[in-house]
């Protein structure tokens, strides 16, 4: 068995203050854990969407990634960078949401572009967001091996989408790590409902890491980080705190539980 880590943060507009924080939280958390997921937008919740592309990053440099890079190494963990800014080469007005996968030794193994964009208009709540005005959607799932088994990628709205989570299933994943910034209301409806179902249909480990809190651009997030077994048992769960969480990955009882429970074998309509 392995521990693995979801930080929770309430991420702001100042860059250096944000890694300050995860910085914190990760040497709390590898103390037990070997695998730490941070939350999407990690480095920055901008005022307004532009703030993201305003501070962007060319892809393998920036003092973001820096950052990931060096704090991997120093901690020897294995990390999954949330989401941060990159430069689309192709247009100078938009990012790619990012998640980026350092090593224990720092270096870059994987990144997966979010490819569902948060287009939504929450009229009772008069909420509105946009995230295809400033954001390029990805086009390729990741997968990826580490020492604690295969790994999944998705970001936060793609969350909603079950067919991409099949998908990554089907290419080997046993855990998805999850970075999010649920807005207050959409969580407080479906976050938890949707991550235990997503860890029990394709039998997987969820590692769930969240925003939280009201952010200085006005928006409220949920929180309620989540490390989710594929019975769909909460193995570490918080509110709306920053902090750590940390729970067990025992691929044993995965293994036979998809021995014992073969569904992910069953489905027809998909093949």
């Amino acid at each position: 068995m392995t521990y693995v880590a979801a930080i929770q943060m309430t991420s702001n507009q100042h860059i250096d203050e944000n890694l300050l924080t995860a910085e914190h939280l990760i040497q709390k958390a590898r103390k037990l854990a070997k695998l730490v997921v941070l939350p999407e937008n990690f480095a920055i919740m901008g005022l307004n969407p532009m703030d993201k592309v305003n501070v962007a990053e060319e892809f393998g440099e920036g003092r973001i990634q820096d950052f990931l890079r060096d704090t991997a190494k120093k901690n020897h963990i294995w990390l999954v960078g949330g989401t941060i800014p990159l430069k689309d080469p192709d247009n100078p007005k938009k990012i790619f949401a990012a998640c980026l996968v350092y090593n224990d030794q720092g270096i870059l193994v994987a990144r997966y572009d979010k490819i569902h964009l948060f287009d939504v208009d929450l009229r009772k709540h008069q909420e509105r967001h946009r995230e295809s005005d400033t954001i390029t959607p990805g086009n390729q799932i990741m997968t990826l091996d580490t020492p604690y088994g295969k790994l999944g990628l998705a970001i936060c709205y793609d969350l909603r989408f079950p067919e991409l989570f099949r998908k990554i299933q089907s290419s080997g994943a046993e855990i998805v790590a999850l970075p999010a910034a649920f807005t207050y209301i959409t969580g407080l409806a479906h976050w938890d409902i949707l991550i235990r179902a997503r860890a029990i249909e394709n039998q997987v480990y969820m590692i769930a890491s969240a925003q939280t809190g009201l952010h200085t651009n006005q928006r409220k997030t949920y929180g309620h980080s989540m490390i989710v077994d594929p019975w769909g048992e909460v193995k570490g769960s918080m509110s709306e705190e920053v902090g750590v969480i940390c729970g067990e990955v025992d691929l044993k009882f995965l293994h036979q539980l998809r021995g014992d429970f073969p569904v992910l074998q069953h489905q027809r309509l998909l093949k």
